[in-house]
């Protein structure tokens, strides 16, 4: 795990650092080719410069956000914000389901939108190809 990430987490209280560390430690497992950093104070993993995932603390809850998780097609996922980015929010480390987890990051991988350049083509975003 990135040290800047397990610095993150280990600033969490301890219900929340357990979340985090199964988010991270399953994220990474399953995107070993990204680079995970503090993307807006928060964990994010990139590939190719695009972010594809992360985590967040949130006042009540942990925050699990895919970038493109609309398009996944998971009923799980709820959507969040104005483009396609998709969430799942934890209070409990049982909740999460790794099983769940790897599908979602797997498919991260094969479903992207352009992110990157999204301020370049003034909020327009583009689905890549794979």
């Amino acid at each position: 795990m990135n040290t800047d990430t397990q610095a993150y987490n280990n600033s969490l209280s301890n219900p929340d650092k357990a979340i985090c560390n199964v988010l991270a430690n399953e994220i990474s497992k399953y995107l070993p080719e990204a680079e995970n950093k503090i993307w807006h104070r928060h964990p994010v993993w990139f590939l190719d410069g695009n972010p594809i995932a992360g985590y967040s603390k949130l006042k009540d809850c942990i925050r699990l956000l895919f970038w493109s998780g609309q398009s996944f097609d998971e009923p799980l996922l709820q959507p969040e914000g104005s483009f396609k980015a998709a969430e799942m929010r934890y209070t409990k480390v049982e909740q999460v389901n790794v099983k769940d987890l790897k599908r979602w990051v797997k498919k991260s991988k094969s479903i992207q939108w352009d992110y990157k350049n999204i301020v370049k083509r003034k909020g327009v975003l583009e689905k890549l190809t794979f």
